[in-house]
């Protein structure tokens, strides 16, 4: 079983990633190639600006189910600021347990997979 806090967080969190890389692309279009359509700057921006606002929303709706403490949900939101960061936290989380909440120690914290042993 997945945990669907985790899941949504992790889309979340790579959503905003790719959105920052496609801004970046869009202003390196704009002010160093001097394309002539301002390389989808206005557009990427907007759609950046709605992934970030729904990363931070979706980050602080997870952090509770997920067990997440104070300085967890300190660091998820910080790395929203600098480019591609929110996909490197995600990483992190993933691989420290951060995203198997607080069931980690019943199931032996597996990584987002709680295996379900059947009983003969």
């Amino acid at each position: 079983m997945t945990s669907k806090a985790a899941l949504v967080f992790r889309v979340a969190a790579v959503a905003e990633a790719l959105s920052w890389a496609g801004l970046l692309i869009g202003m390196f279009l704009k002010y160093v190639v001097d394309a002539p359509n301002d390389g989808g700057v206005p557009v990427l921006g907007m759609v950046h600006g709605v992934v970030f606002v729904v990363y931070v929303v979706v980050t602080l709706a997870v952090f509770k189910p997920l067990g997440w403490r104070p300085r967890v949900l300190a660091m998820a939101l910080l790395a929203s600021i600098p480019p591609l960061f929110t996909w490197w936290f995600e990483t992190w989380a993933l691989r420290t347990g951060k995203l198997d909440g607080p069931e980690r120690l019943t199931y032996g914290g597996t990584g987002l997979i709680v295996r379900n042993t059947v009983s003969a």
